[in-house]
């Protein structure tokens, strides 16, 4: 493996696994506390060091195995993240970062706007111990969490592993003939990692409210999806950066809700 490449996955890896760390901030027992559970299962459960190093090491071993598909395909299927990679070539960074900042703060802010906006078309349809538990659950979770697992180790997970390797299935799939992938096997695999994005937020959501109902189900994909499909474009037309941006952006506009309580 060049240097290049092993500084790349260096950085990436390091970036990624300072989000899941960064989970080790959050009052698990208060968390498992609010959780509508049976109290014998909550007696039943392990001790809380077993359930902190559960909590990290699953998704270390995640986020390493995305930042290993990212390296692997990006270059193949055209996918960059242009600032890290010129850190890795020992290049200056800002001249590649000043383009992403802007498109990145502004669809991250528009964003968070429409999952507030998802959250109150929402609210009167959901189960209201969901929608007490929902409020706690958020101003549980420390800010720092929100921006480096959400904004760093979310992004190299979904974006930078998931949606790439995407890219390059469909690309093997529908257009091998081709040098490079169409803008469909982009657009799909937009949709599709938005989709599991969107997924993926269920079970914390199930655990909240006891179990999914139809309205908290299409609650939870609709709003977390519509960041999936933003932060999708952000990558394949703009670069890994600009996603992180965005997300971090988004969850600047969601700090804002909880605290004025919307």
């Amino acid at each position: 493996m060049a240097d290049r490449t092993k500084r790349l996955f260096l950085v990436l890896w390091v970036l990624g696994i300072a989000g899941v760390l960064s989970f080790l901030m959050v009052d698990l027992e208060a968390l498992i506390g609010m959780m509508p559970l049976p109290e014998d299962q909550k007696a039943e459960m392990p001790p809380w060091y077993v359930i902190k190093l559960a909590s990290v090491a699953q998704p270390a071993i995640l986020v390493t195995l995305a930042v290993v598909i990212g390296v692997w395909l990006a270059p193949k299927v055209g996918l960059r993240a242009p600032a890290t990679e010129a850190f890795a070539e020992r290049r200056t960074i800002l001249p590649e970062l000043r383009p992403l900042i802007l498109p990145g703060m502004v669809a991250g802010i528009l964003s968070g706007i429409a999952i507030v906006a998802c959250w109150l078309l929402f609210r009167p349809f959901l189960d209201a111990e969901f929608v007490v538990r929902s409020e706690a659950f958020n101003k549980l979770i420390p800010a720092a969490v929100r921006f480096l697992y959400g904004g760093l180790t979310e992004e190299v997970l979904l974006r930078w592993g998931m949606m790439t390797f995407l890219v390059w299935l469909f690309w093997q799939l529908f257009g091998r003939g081709s040098e490079r992938p169409a803008g469909g096997a982009f657009v799909g695999a937009i949709m599709v990692s938005a989709l599991l994005f969107g997924a993926g937020h269920l079970p914390i959501a199930s655990m909240l409210s006891g179990g999914l109902t139809v309205p908290l189900t299409l609650f939870v994909i609709t709003a977390n999806s519509i960041f999936g499909i933003v932060a999708g474009f952000l990558y394949w037309r703009r670069g890994l950066e600009s996603a992180i941006i965005a997300h971090i952006f988004a969850h600047v506009v969601l700090l804002s809700a909880v605290y004025f309580a919307l």
